[in-house]
């Protein structure tokens, strides 16, 4: 049966309304729909399992991810077969951003799929929660339909409609804002510290350095504070796999 057709079983599943649902979102029917219902559910309403574990999206959350890394690499490493490794990882990091992510995720219409603890969130849903909901259900579609179905939403239904390749090309990436939400995000202290002031300096460059957690991690000049800073960052980015 192709993955297009409509099971018999669908027509009597308690999730028949889910079922449909991602039909409209992914161009096929899903197989395994207790997949999806995890990739769905934030940490916040996770119960243990018997093995100890919680069950959110986490997991799926981490497979998702790295699923998404690859594809984007191998669309990239034959899209521009002239270009060189620092070329294809930047502009890989533009498309896996965690603002792309999130922006995919509302497009997809996602935030509505997910469910979390109504108290704790009582207002209003965090975008990065969507864009973690983003990569559960591409980890979800690999363990339900294999790499090869995977491959083929995220080339078909999200770089060619959700992605502007020449605007992807074009924009600079941000990447102390990125360095930063890790940071936040991970718990870690961080102090962009100023080695020599360009202002006041004979040859007019600002150095700078960025300490984690009582560790550097990189150091840049640069004749303007702002550019330095976000090379250093970008510096981080990379050894710390942001």
């Amino acid at each position: 049966m192709s993955i297009f057709s409509k099971p018999i079983r669908i027509y009597f599943s308690a999730d028949k309304k889910l079922h449909e649902s991602l039909r409209n979102i992914l161009g096929f029917y899903v197989g395994n729909i207790a997949l999806y219902t995890l990739a769905f559910r934030h940490s916040s309403i996770a119960q243990p399992t018997i093995n100890g574990r919680r069950d959110s999206n986490e997991r799926l959350e981490f497979l998702g991810d790295s699923v998404i890394g690859t594809v984007v690499a191998d669309y990239l490493f034959k899209k521009f077969p002239f270009k060189d490794e620092g070329f294809l990882t930047k502009m890989r990091s533009k498309m896996v951003s965690r603002s792309k992510h999130i922006q995919i995720a509302i497009n997809l219409g996602l935030n509505n799929f997910i469910k979390v603890d109504a108290d704790r969130f009582k207002i209003n849903l965090p975008n990065s929660i969507s864009g973690d909901a983003y990569e559960a259900l591409i980890g979800a579609i690999y363990l339900d339909k294999g790499y090869e179905a995977v491959q083929q939403f995220i080339l078909t239904r999200i770089i060619n409609i959700h992605i502007d390749m020449e605007e992807v090309e074009s924009k600079e990436i941000d990447f102390k804002s990125r360095f930063i939400e890790w940071g936040q995000k991970e718990k870690k202290e961080f102090q962009f510290e100023m080695i020599v002031d360009g202002s006041s300096a004979s040859d007019k460059l600002f150095t700078i350095q960025l300490v984690v957690e009582n560790e550097i991690l990189g150091s840049a000049q640069h004749f303007s504070k702002k550019r330095a800073e976000q090379m250093v960052s970008e510096q981080a980015c990379i050894a710390l796999k942001i």
